[in-house]
């Protein structure tokens, strides 16, 4: 497929466990490739039999990513044109494609990035929770501080919260997730998803922690957690001030510019209580 003109590069995905899923423009673009940019090229290689495709693979993991994606570059610039697959699903979700993109991008390579199969769209729209405004997450850090941030931003997050987890991490997640979001905060467990024995499991926090408790989870999870309700918002403002008398509330509204009648208004709101109410407590 190559020219003396400038390459190409190419996303391909490819199937997340079912190997029907593989779309004709996929199996095109990889027969027809100069190369093929593989996570693990022994696991694109048993996919390559398996469509009888005949095409060179090269090594691009999360090890070489920043060395290999220059030297892909070049060979685009030559010319070439290049698919990147990953293990299971789209290239750059979670994945060192993203930095191939990036650097492609940055010397002007034309990406073309092809539909596909992806576990987060999957397990989302499986989940049984809102599709209309969501959040993925990925994989959450192992580094303490980093994950610490990622939970308490988390733990605010209205929108549906997707993440990814191995299965050794799995119970020790599980964990942090119900101290952080609390026991009662729905999840829905995809494993296995389009295989023969896809399971999905929608529990809550405390009744997934549980289920593993005497079980070793198995396979790659999907983890859609449903997002923090409007009630449970107004609860945690209001947990916020009950430290705070109600005129020290009101006055720090003052010390912020708004005047009496805005600062009590404003108090009212946080604490959920008529603002008559706060108007005679600061008379006591």
């Amino acid at each position: 497929m190559g020219t003396d003109t400038q390459g190409k590069l190419y996303l391909c995905p490819t199937p997340i466990g079912n190997l029907g899923d593989i779309t004709a423009r996929t199996l095109e673009v990889l027969r027809t490739a100069d190369l093929i940019a593989a996570e693990d090229t022994r696991n694109t290689l048993r996919l390559l039999n398996h469509f009888d495709l005949h095409v060179p693979l090269t090594s691009y993991h999360e090890h070489n990513k920043f060395e290999k994606a220059s030297e892909l570059v070049d060979n685009m610039l030559k010319g070439k044109v290049i698919a990147c697959v990953t293990d299971a699903g789209t290239p750059g979700i979670s994945d060192p494609g993203e930095i191939l993109v990036r650097k492609a991008v940055e010397a002007g390579i034309e990406v073309t990035s092809l539909p596909g199969a992806t576990a987060f769209v999957t397990a989302l729209t499986v989940s049984g929770f809102s599709t209309e405004r969501f959040v993925f997450e990925g994989f959450l850090p192992r580094e303490k501080k980093a994950r610490r941030e990622i939970l308490d931003f988390i733990s605010k997050e209205m929108r549906t919260i997707i993440l990814y987890e191995a299965p050794h991490h799995l119970k020790g997640t599980l964990s942090e997730l119900r101290e952080v979001l609390g026991g009662s905060r729905r999840i829905a467990l995809c494993r296995e998803l389009t295989k023969l024995h896809e399971e999905i499991l929608r529990l809550s926090m405390q009744d997934a922690c549980d289920h593993y408790k005497d079980r070793d989870p198995r396979g790659e999870y999907v983890l859609v957690i449903e997002g923090m309700s409007r009630e449970e918002i107004a609860a945690a403002k209001q947990r916020e001030f009950k430290d705070m008398s109600i005129s020290e509330h009101v006055a720090m509204y003052e010390g912020q510019g708004f005047d009496r009648k805005e600062a009590m208004k404003r108090t009212a709101a946080d604490r959920g209580m008529a603002k008559r109410d706060v108007y005679n407590a600061l008379l006591l």
